[in-house]
């Protein structure tokens, strides 16, 4: 049984980002740190044309390990983004929580992710296990990769209001 809060009192999040989210939910709180494992190990490798120009990626400095991402988006709200993220191994959090967007929002649309909430990873019920410094640095991935999909949907609008992000 989830114990998820009524979707009628929480904007609404992308179906598969939601059901990531009613899994933590369902689970005790040590084995939520086991799901968010399963998460770093899941993430995938970059593929050989990022991997060979780390330039191509932004570090997310407000992550406690060295976490770097890009996405790619086309010119519309309506197609779909892909993302993509770097960390080391040995940091499983920050692998996990890169795993978990990368799960949540891979494919979907630009408009999709933009209407993302900022409170998704509050959502997971990690915050009395993870440090608060751990869940800021998912937060700031969360809004990074927004401002990143703005830029590129939006040229010119790197803090989104053009393309209507939620803050």
């Amino acid at each position: 049984m989830s114990t998820a809060i009524p979707s009628s009192a929480q904007p609404a999040v992308p179906a598969q980002l939601q059901e990531i989210i009613d899994d933590f939910q369902a689970m005790t709180e040590q084995d939520r740190l086991e799901l968010l494992l399963e998460f770093s190990r899941s993430l995938p490798a970059l593929p050989p044309r990022l991997a060979d120009h780390p330039e191509m990626l932004e570090q997310v400095v407000e992550c406690q390990s060295p976490l770097f991402l890009t996405v790619e988006a086309g010119d519309s709200p309506e197609l779909p983004v892909e993302l993509f993220f770097s960390a080391p191994p040995e940091a499983p959090t920050t692998r996990g929580f890169a795993g978990v967007l990368h799960e949540g929002l891979n494919g979907l649309s630009a408009a999709e992710i933009l209407a993302v909430p900022a409170d998704v990873p509050d959502r997971l019920g990690l915050t009395r296990a993870i440090t608060p410094l751990r869940m800021r640095g998912m937060s700031a991935m969360l809004g990074r990769i927004k401002r990143k999909v703005a830029e590129q949907v939006a040229p010119g609008s790197a803090d989104g209001s053009a393309a209507g992000v939620a803050r």
